[in-house]
């Protein structure tokens, strides 16, 4: 996969625009040394998707506290969410996406919420939607989550419309997987806003 060398440039860039990069974590929250806290210490202008319980999720509450802080700000954004941020925002983007002002997503180790053994804190955001999300969107999987088979994100990378991207053994792309600071991921980043910003293929 070919990207660009000065990606924290471009990410700079994008934030001194007055344009919004907003973490959405997932489950229980990325507690420090995940690499969704690690890039908003190094970018500080990135903005957090702050849920009202991180241990006993309920999807609407998750699903509308994503949209109160997308519409915070009328200026443009790009979301990336890792796990269960995936289906909060896949059930968001159902119901507000074409009228919001985001433009592109990373949807990183999204979070099977379907498969027999998810947890239970999960059913509320079954059935998942499946139709295509209004705005450039990447999945970004790994070969060995436990949490979500390469079959699975192919198939949300389906019903999703969304350009699909594994990466080997990388776990569920988080700190037990050795994902902390994961600069391949801003890279991801970077190469997303070139997207959106028409300054790359997709």
């Amino acid at each position: 996969m070919q990207v660009s060398e000065q990606c924290p440039l471009e990410i700079e860039q994008w934030l001194a625009e007055g344009k919004r990069i907003l973490i959405a974590p997932g489950w229980k929250n990325s507690p420090a040394g995940h690499w969704q806290s690690e890039w908003q210490a190094q970018f500080p202008a990135m903005q957090r998707v702050e849920q009202p319980d991180w241990d006993y999720p309920v999807a609407a509450d998750w699903v509308r506290q994503l949209d109160q802080t997308v519409r915070a700000s009328r200026a443009p954004a790009l979301i990336v969410a890792h796990s269960l941020a995936c289906p909060t925002l896949a059930h968001w983007a159902a119901l507000h996406g074409r009228e919001s002002p985001v433009k592109g997503v990373l949807l990183v180790a999204p979070a099977d919420v379907m498969r027999p053994e998810a947890p239970e804190a999960f059913t509320g955001f079954a059935p998942l939607p499946i139709i295509p999300l209004p705005f450039f969107s990447w999945i970004i999987a790994s070969t060995t989550d436990p949490h979500c088979s390469t079959d699975r994100a192919s198939q949300l990378a389906l019903n999703w419309r969304c350009k699909l991207s594994l990466i080997e053994n990388a776990g569920h792309i988080n700190i037990a997987s050795g994902h902390g600071e994961w600069p391949e991921g801003l890279q991801l980043l970077a190469k997303l806003i070139q997207i959106v910003n028409g300054d790359q293929d997709e």
